[in-house]
């Protein structure tokens, strides 16, 4: 089969530049390499087409010939030499290094640990003055008998002689090379040959910490607290995670809780919607006296300032807005009904029935 232009391979035109050419080929050579594409014999093929490709053009004096003879310039040879051992060398000449894991001389096992998720409920209370909270969490703590080495007591770990504590070991397939996680270590780099007797030479150790965090007034559920370096131990001695914790805060009885907003209900009597009344409204602090206006229709809404929750951050706090419902009495003394049967005889009935039916659309529409 006839082999495709350099140019073409690489998507450069025949004028490009070194830096371009060389730009080309790095995108390339990363999307088409055997390790991201494991048992892809056409990434495989792909992957060598442009190694020979860049080989070539990248050569000053290869790619005069291949400008001049295409294909044929090399053929006497037969055919061009990528020039490259194997796919480090490839790598190395763009400062990739250590890309694949197969250089750098040992690897580096030391690893952050994993952060934490506690869920926490509070009460709308709670919320709003803030708290100190005490929490046991189970974790993943360094072993204090081997320091998180994984070794036992007056011996160390060993550098693996299968990867030389690279971790990887490296295999040969045809003109490049893969690089694999070492079966030996399993990537640590090292081999315990004596095990620490507490930890059973992983490091860590399963324990229950007790830590005291404090809530700020004004979370709501969902509000994340980050506790630094409260998470599990890393690897190998490696630094801690973070510990987040979540809050949850329930429902209450009375508030409805809109923002830093706060919602309720209280029931009046005719008596009081009509001729005025000041009553007693819970609020999270306590009472507050509300004053009713005479003539007070249900539903009317009324704002108490400053009676809703605290800003988170201490910005201020919020209101608390009540509505008063008009109660209609199920059972009636026998001087209730006398005097309701006596206000019946002279109330007027004689309202305005359209600005009745105007204020209802308001309510429902």
């Amino acid at each position: 089969m006839s082999k495709r232009d350099y140019y073409e391979v690489l998507g450069v035109s025949r004028t490009a530049g070194e830096a371009e050419i060389k730009r080309a080929y790095r995108t390339l050579a990363v999307k088409f390499h055997p390790d991201k594409n494991p048992d892809d014999h056409t990434a495989e093929d792909k992957f060598k087409e442009c190694a020979e490709a860049y080989a070539v053009l990248s050569d000053p004096q290869k790619r005069a010939s291949y400008d001049r003879f295409g294909h044929a310039a090399g053929a006497g040879a037969g055919g061009f030499d990528p020039g490259f051992s194997n796919i480090e060398d490839i790598f190395d000449m763009f400062g990739f290094g250590d890309m694949f894991g197969s250089r750098g001389g040992r690897r580096s096992t030391v690893q952050r640990g994993a952060d934490l998720r506690y869920d926490l409920d509070i009460t709308l209370e709670e919320a709003a003055g803030g708290k100190e909270e005490k929490l046991r969490i189970p974790r993943l703590e360094t072993c204090g008998d081997c320091s998180g080495s994984g070794a036992d007591e007056g011996t160390t770990a060993e550098t693996c002689v299968s990867c030389k504590g690279s971790g990887q070991t490296r295999y040969q397939q045809g003109f490049f090379s893969v690089m694999r996680t070492c079966t030996n270590c399993q990537g640590r780099g090292q081999v315990i040959r004596t095990p620490c007797k507490k930890c059973r030479g992983a490091g860590r150790i399963e324990k229950e910490k007790s830590l005291e965090i404090k809530i700020p007034a004004g979370v709501e559920t969902g509000s994340r607290l980050r506790v630094s370096g409260e998470g599990e131990a890393g690897p190998n001695g490696g630094p801690s995670g973070d510990l987040f914790v979540v809050i949850h805060v329930k429902e209450h009885d009375v508030f409805e809780r809109q923002g830093a907003n706060l919602y309720s209900a209280v029931p009046i009597t005719f008596a009081q919607a009509a001729l005025g009344a000041e009553i007693s409204v819970k609020t999270l602090d306590g009472q507050e006296n509300l004053k009713v206006p005479a003539g007070t229709q249900t539903g009317t809404v009324f704002r108490i300032k400053s009676q809703g929750m605290p800003a988170l951050g201490g910005r201020g706090r919020g209101d608390l807005f009540v509505a008063v419902t008009l109660i209609t009495p199920k059972t009636l003394t026998k001087e209730q009904r006398k005097l309701l049967e006596q206000l019946a005889e002279i109330e007027d009935t004689d309202f305005d029935s359209e600005s009745f039916i105007e204020k209802v659309r308001n309510i429902f529409g």
